[in-house]
């Protein structure tokens, strides 16, 4: 019926470029499929238009294969993904199969390799033109099953791994396959890979053509707690001299042997003189304020760094250690890379003074669009008001840690910066709790279409000046000079009375929320963000020990008051407390996960969920409780469910009973990974491929 339908509708006697042209501008996915189940003409349209796909399921499925046979080809599909294929089953096009598989039992070496073979080259022919790939890799196997069909073609690769990498590779041996068979690889990232940074290093000495025609290196390293050494970044550098975007853990700690310091800095700028993105950051956690020491780099070796990079654009430089006095450096910044535009720095003190009228440090930098400053100790509400002066064009602006800054600073600068700013992040300062912010965001409450702040709910100490009456927030306010008084700034506040009081966050869409472990998500509503109209997408993190402290009712159900919220992360991986037993008194984890989790079956618009659960770091253990998964399954809306740990395999029949459920992957991406999935209570791989077989046989109505 609805071929005869659609026969009869003008749109389908347009010829074939227009129709295609039209068919074109359908950007979402399931608008794409509903459009192609109208008529055989619609379904060819849309696989000829077709630029981006990601799959799921097992591989060696009967499902899988039926859904990459001959005629599902897509003739112009560049971008493919294939990360989310079984990364916890069968592993993908991997020699490493369960040895009791319980889907093929007793499957020998021979035909596994057959079948990779068989399964790859079905892949290349419905997919002939991609040339920008992410994929699941468990071992070499994988790759060396791929490249050889688009070695031609492939510019663009991401490798995945959650699971641990495997033992006696030699280092290297993992990226061996594609840079010894991808002549036209010019990006690589490795953000989400399990390795070590030992292997990075000799793949590229291996290989020195392939690296050296490399202009984007993402070497993020998941679950890295450790960083590379001087000596393996520069080597790093020298081997690619034409990147032109570089992102890297890097060791600082001048205890350490071999760290990063200015002449490491400086081999990188002078190795690659092309750099527009650099992101080096310190993977450590960050040292109490006290116990701070100053980093190896200095404003001279920092001012030789920017000198050697005039095409930089994008910086980080995420420290745990101190870098003293640098706003001299910033002032180099501005002269020496005139297009710089994001700028993210962590441990520099002194970046802007604001002693005198004119402009100094970082508030010289006009061309900003993005401002992040972390453990900033000495920026007050007078850098601040600098910084809003100086950098007109932020439209995204982040303080972390900061314990100097108060209200009247971020009010100030948010009023001046009204025009541009969209993003907006205010996490660990001292002087700051959540309905102070929120009430110093009030000018641009109309404008912000991204939030992100602790959730602190008592009340903070004060400096003098301002318990006092005296908010000295700069030498300069909206019409004169000089110290605001108390009674002044409420003769101004007038101006946003109205907007205080009427205006919504309009066009906010995305909010995220730090929680310290024992605080409740309820007094959020009451502090201001009641009417969020087109809000989609929250991030909630807890962190803390969990054991000393009385269980929280959290409060998921006053969510449902945002009308078309679709996607919530929720991570409790660094609440900490006991996995499996507890002295008297104390709560295990099972009561925790019930208490943040309760309400969560009201929330009827979520469509996606990623679900940290909390753990016992002692025994390296993330795993959901039954509470949990009861609680989970009365999420009525969910279609995507990813759950980062392990649980028990009776308990993914829960799973099964909700009913739009589609997409659901266990991942184990806590380092160190698990050394084995099979584990003796745990969950198994051939416990997935079970449910994974039960849940694609599901009918679903959309």
């Amino acid at each position: 019926m609805a071929e005869d339908a659609a026969a009869g509708s003008p749109l389908l006697d347009l010829p074939e470029p227009l129709l295609l042209h039209i068919l074109g501008f359908l950007t979402d996915a399931r608008s794409r499929h509903r459009a192609a189940l109208v008529c055989h003409r619609l379904l060819a349209a849309e696989r000829a238009t077709r630029s981006a796909l990601s799959l799921r399921g097992d591989p060696r499925s009967d499902a899988f294969l039926y859904l990459i046979r001959p005629s599902f080809c897509f003739p112009a599909l560049e971008r493919l993904d294939l990360s989310l294929v079984s990364p916890w089953g069968h592993p993908f096009l991997s020699s490493a199969a369960p040895s009791a598989d319980a889907v093929a039992p007793f499957v020998t070496a021979e035909e596994v390799a057959d079948q990779n073979a068989f399964i790859a080259a079905r892949l290349a022919y419905c997919f002939p033109a991609v040339s920008s790939l992410a994929v699941y890799c468990r071992d070499p196997t994988t790759l060396a099953s791929l490249t050889p069909h688009w070695r031609s073609r492939l510019r663009s690769v991401k490798l995945v791994r959650w699971h641990q990498r495997p033992p006696g590779l030699d280092s290297g041996t993992d990226l061996e396959p594609l840079l010894g068979d991808c002549p036209a690889l010019r990006a690589l990232d490795l953000s989400e890979f399990y390795c070590w940074t030992e292997d990075i290093e000799p793949a590229l000495a291996t290989h020195p053509a392939a690296a050296a025609a490399l202009t984007e290196l993402d070497l993020g390293l998941a679950g890295a707690t450790d960083g590379f050494h001087a000596t393996e970044l520069g080597g790093i550098a020298g081997f690619c001299p034409n990147l032109r975007k570089l992102v890297a853990p890097c060791v600082f700690n001048p205890r350490y042997v071999d760290f990063v310091n200015d002449d490491a800095l400086l081999t990188i700028a002078t190795s690659c003189p092309k750099l527009a993105i650099l992101w080096l950051r310190e993977p450590f956690e960050p040292a109490a304020t006290g116990q701070r020491e100053d980093a190896a780099i200095t404003v001279a070796g920092l001012v030789s760094f920017f000198a050697a990079l005039p095409e930089l654009e994008d910086f980080t430089l995420d420290l745990r250690h101190n870098v003293r006095e640098t706003a001299p450096a910033m002032e180099a910044l501005a002269r020496r890379c005139p297009q710089i535009k994001f700028l993210t720095l962590g441990g520099f003190q002194g970046l802007c003074k604001a002693s005198w009228l004119h402009l100094d440090g970082v508030a010289v930098c006009g061309s900003l669009e993005s401002l992040c400053i972390k453990g900033c100790l000495d920026l007050t509400d007078a850098s601040l008001v600098a910084i809003g002066r100086g950098c007109g064009r932020l439209a995204k602006f982040a303080i972390h840690g900061c314990d100097s800054v108060t209200s009247a600073g971020i009010r100030r600068l948010a009023t001046a910066l009204r025009p541009t700013i969209k993003e907006v992040s205010i996490l660990h300062c001292r002087l700051l709790d959540t309905a102070a912010c929120l009430t110093a965001l009030s000018p641009i409450r109309d404008r912000i279409e991204s939030l992100e702040i602790s959730c602190v709910w008592k009340e903070v100490e004060q400096p003098e000046s301002v318990a006092n009456g005296t908010i000295g927030c700069g030498h300069e306010d909206d019409d004169d000079l000089g110290e605001v008084t108390y009674e002044e700034s409420a003769s101004k506040k007038c101006r946003y009375m109205e907007l205080d009081d009427l205006v919504s966050w309009e066009m906010l869409r995305s909010l995220s929320l730090w929680f310290p472990a024992g605080e409740v998500l309820s007094p959020l509503i009451s502090a201001g963000l009641d009417s969020c109209p087109v809000l989609e997408e929250i991030s909630i993190k807890v962190e803390g020990d969990c054991r000393a402290r009385p269980g929280p009712f959290f409060g998921l159900s006053d969510l449902a008051g945002f009308p078309v919220l679709a996607k919530m992360k929720l991570d409790l991986s660094e609440a900490v407390g006991y996995a499996l037993t507890a002295p008297a008194g104390q709560m295990d984890l099972s009561l925790w996960e019930r208490f943040y989790l309760q309400g969560i079956d009201s929330l009827v618009t979520l469509y996606e969920l990623d679900y940290w659960p909390p753990q016992d770091k002692e025994v390296n253990q993330r795993s959901l409780t039954l509470p949990a998964v009861g609680l989970l399954q009365g999420c009525v809306g969910l279609r995507k469910l990813f759950v980062h740990g392990t649980t028990h395999e009776h308990f993914l029949t829960f799973f099964l009973k909700v009913p739009n459920l589609r997409d659901m992957q266990l991942r184990e991406d806590y380092y160190p990974a698990p050394e084995s999935d099979m584990m003796n209570t745990e969950m198994r791989a051939e416990s997935w491929l079970r449910f994974e077989n039960q849940l694609n046989i599901k009918l679903i109505e959309d």
